[in-house]
């Protein structure tokens, strides 16, 4: 039984909590660091023989018997796991991944700032101290996730640019290797870095900022939903998995209520989904909608957002900021829809299944070759 404390034992035993919090993720820290530096330097001595033509495949599962007859309790030490770390020090000593360290500024790597990970990806990563190496030093960069994030990164990602972006976003996300599975499966890196045609004229001058934070396509697998569903079925599923679906969304979505009501004039009227975003610091408004995107949608949701501003929205908050959630939406038609729009609004599309290989393949292609155009452009 807890005895009663007052308010003041009360705060004094939160900053001893603290206290141990921090030390506590120092330690955890600590021991992340030594890991990836043990696979770094490993890597790095595998790496030269095989280079060399000293080692070959059969030596590198005779070093991994060895370890395990030399010491049992060593884990971690496959002939697959050495190959990663033979992958960890080649993809980030090579001079390509320095040319990136220089030309796209990934020069700080302790404290991200939020919004800048991704914007207009790969030229405007910032990210806070990597410490400056030559080829065969260690880069602080990696320190920003775990080892084994490291290898799933490097053996799911064919480019630098998506490595960079998936350890930043990991670190950001604070994502453990499920998550992080599941969103290198369904294409986070191009859901948050494509041209966003479907966010208004409003959200790109207001919130310029959240572009690569907000998702144009949320994953619903999760929700076991059947190809004919209601509204009500979608906003159930999400209230039953809200972990989930804030995963999905991003982890700085804060879930405030379900059919929100909004007093005007003598009339209630109800937000599907209200939530909160740390990041952006307000409130975001989302209406559900199981058929093809309507430009008429819009109205609707601008109502909303101005009746949040006006009688619930804080001082200190910034404007809110609104999605509409459906299964469907036309891209020329949300180009016509967004284009004047002044209220901070986005459409995003929710599938009920992740997509297949195939389709991802088709969609990093895509981006690809919007990468490729827009430096031409430039």
């Amino acid at each position: 039984m807890i005895t009663k404390i007052n308010t003041v034992d009360a705060q004094e035993f939160e900053q001893v909590h603290d206290l141990i919090a921090l030390h506590r993720s120092r330690a955890l820290q600590a021991v992340n660091n030594e890991s990836l530096m043990t696979a770094w330097e490993v890597g790095a001595f595998v790496s030269g023989r095989l280079k060399n033509a000293i080692w070959g495949s059969k030596t590198v599962m005779q070093l991994s018997e060895y370890l395990r007859a030399q010491d049992p309790t060593l884990r971690g030490y496959s002939r697959r796991n050495v190959y990663n770390m033979v992958a960890l020090y080649d993809a980030y000593s090579s001079s390509q991944f320095l040319q990136y360290v220089e030309k796209f500024h990934l020069n700080q790597a302790d404290q991200l700032q939020e919004g800048k990970i991704v914007q207009a990806l790969p030229a405007q990563y910032e990210v806070d101290p990597i410490v400056q190496f030559q080829t065969a030093q260690f880069p602080n960069f990696l320190n920003l996730t775990t080892v084994t994030n490291h290898f799933e990164i490097l053996n799911r990602c064919n480019t630098l640019e998506e490595r960079i972006f998936y350890v930043l976003y990991s670190h950001k996300e604070r994502l453990n290797i499920n998550e992080l599975r599941r969103c290198l499966k369904n294409n986070t890196f191009a859901s948050l870095t494509g041209d966003k045609h479907n966010f208004s004229k409003g959200m790109k001058t207001i919130y310029p900022q959240a572009l690569p934070m907000l998702k144009d396509t949320i994953f619903v697998d999760f929700l076991g939903l059947p190809q004919n569903h209601s509204e009500k079925k979608l906003q159930r599923g999400i209230l039953e998995n809200m972990k989930d679906f804030v995963l999905e969304m991003g982890k700085d979505f804060l879930f405030v209520g379900c059919e929100y009501p909004v007093q005007v004039g003598n009339s209630t009227f109800k937000i599907d989904l209200v939530f909160y975003h740390r990041g952006l610091r307000c409130l975001v408004a989302i209406e559900l909608k199981t058929g093809k995107f309507k430009p008429e949608y819009m109205g609707q949701l601008d109502f909303y957002l101005e009746a949040l501003d006006r009688d619930v929205r804080r001082s200190d908050e910034n404007p809110s900021i609104g999605i509409l959630l459906c299964q469907e939406a036309d891209r020329s038609i949300v180009e016509y829809a967004m284009s004047r729009s002044l209220s901070p609004t986005l459409i995003a599309e929710y599938k009920r299944q992740l997509l297949s290989k195939e389709v991802l393949q088709q969609s990093m292609e895509e981006f690809t070759q919007f990468l490729k155009t827009n430096k031409n452009g430039n």
